[in-house]
């Protein structure tokens, strides 16, 4: 089948354009832009074109795509089509989504499960890609709540690793996002397994007496200082990322002597406090790209640089993605970098997402009002194009710097 993908360079069409090149399809796709992920596909065999084939038998497109064409098919709704035909394992949540799907494919590889992930990062194991290819039953997931696209999935397992006021250019409210998770549990077959975050408040908002029993995760548990030794992922977060890991592994009967080697043996995703050991002017410094983009992931992140270099100087470099959500949460923002352990921070430009900003938010919202408001002496505003200067001119040595942000900031991960 001729199949071709439009807006193909994102996280999650690419993965299942990757799936069905694996399938032996002819797959061609398009993006407004090229990209380390449009290249990566090219490498495996994806034909680039500007323009949809005329043979083409299918279309789907990315969910950032405004106006797809007639007849064409979302990737959400084809990705919905695959979790009925496997036995689906759907991790879900506001933050965490990435790293706990990571841990839980790899728990899968090592337990001899030979899983199909697709997951909205990429991974070292996986060769650098975002997909994985499995011979059986077994489908992992990373099952995104923006748009609603999750109540097209079907799985046996959902894994919530937390919930709270996210994506409110399509959400409401908190209550929105509540209302949507608890139709999207109900997809839950009879026999279906819930892993849930007992630890957050608004995850034990959701349930009423269909959701009575489920698989429970806690910071309280006697795992989690065993967690706590072995991982080489810092943060509190990612402890509870490896908790959710475990228990959907419990549910799978995968004894806990596997989990535990696989967890311990994880290296980290892509943009998920990405170290790399930098010299500028013969300078020696430790550089971390994150993807951390909303205030209780930046809080997070930040919190676990200051713990693992607790003697350090430390920088942040944020670029805050999407104008919608940067007004929404203009006050966590704040409150956050105000609070923040740290002894530089540079905010730059908002990143401006295409086809989902409103026109009247972007007017009402920038950095620099982020910034006088933040009112740090240690807090400044720079334009994108002069960080690189900035960085050489001010960089002493010995300084840990952070790039966070979900938009291209991290592509100055890799020009430095």
């Amino acid at each position: 089948m001729k199949i071709h993908f439009i807006g193909i360079g994102g996280i999650g069409t690419s993965a299942l354009a990757q799936y069905y090149l694996a399938k032996g399809h002819d797959v061609s796709g398009s993006d407004l832009v090229s990209s380390e992920i449009t290249d990566f596909l090219e490498k495996k065999g994806v034909k680039l074109l500007k323009q949809i084939p005329k043979d083409v038998e299918l279309v789907i497109y990315s969910p950032a795509v405004s106006n797809p064409p007639a007849g064409a098919k979302s990737y959400p709704e084809f990705l919905g089509e695959l979790t009925k035909k496997y036995f689906t394992i759907a991790v879900s949540g506001t933050h965490g989504k990435s790293t706990t799907t990571a841990m839980i494919a790899l728990i899968l590889i090592k337990a001899g499960f030979d899983p199909t992930v697709i997951i909205g990062t990429k991974l070292k194991e996986f060769g650098n890609s975002n997909f994985r290819m499995g011979e059986s039953k077994y489908l992992v997931i990373e099952a995104d709540e923006w748009q609603a696209s999750f109540l097209n999935y079907w799985p046996k397992i959902i894994v919530l690793t937390n919930l709270e006021r996210e994506h409110l250019d399509y959400y409401k409210n908190l209550n929105h996002v509540l209302r949507t998770f608890r139709e999207y549990i109900k997809h839950l077959p009879e026999n279906g397994v819930l892993v849930a975050n007992d630890d957050d408040k608004n995850i034990n908002k959701i349930f009423n007496f269909q959701f009575s029993i489920f698989n429970k995760f806690s910071i309280k548990q006697k795992e989690a200082k065993k967690l706590r030794k072995i991982l080489k992922v810092p943060g509190e977060h990612n402890v509870y990322n490896a908790l959710a890991a475990l228990t959907a592994a419990r549910a799978l009967k995968i004894p806990d002597k596997i989990s535990f080697r696989a967890l311990s043996e994880y290296r980290g995703a892509w943009r998920r406090f990405e170290e790399k050991e930098l010299r500028i002017k013969n300078l020696k410094l430790k550089i971390i790209s994150d993807y951390a983009h909303h205030p209780t992931e930046i809080k997070a992140t930040l919190k676990a640089a200051r713990e693992k270099f607790p003697d350090k100087i430390i920088w942040c470099l944020f670029q805050p993605h999407q104008y919608q959500r940067t007004f929404y949460l203009f006050d966590d923002f704040v409150k956050v970098f105000s609070g923040a352990s740290v002894d530089r921070l540079i905010i730059t430009n908002i990143y401006d997402v295409a086809g989902r900003e409103k026109k009247e938010i972007k007017k009402k919202i920038s950095s620099k009002k982020l910034i006088k408001k933040i009112n740090k002496p240690w807090a400044i505003f720079l334009p994108k194009e002069k960080i690189k200067n900035y960085f050489i001119n001010n960089l002493k040595g010995g300084e840990v710097v952070m790039i966070m942000g979900a938009g291209d900031i991290y592509k100055l991960f890799y020009e430095l």
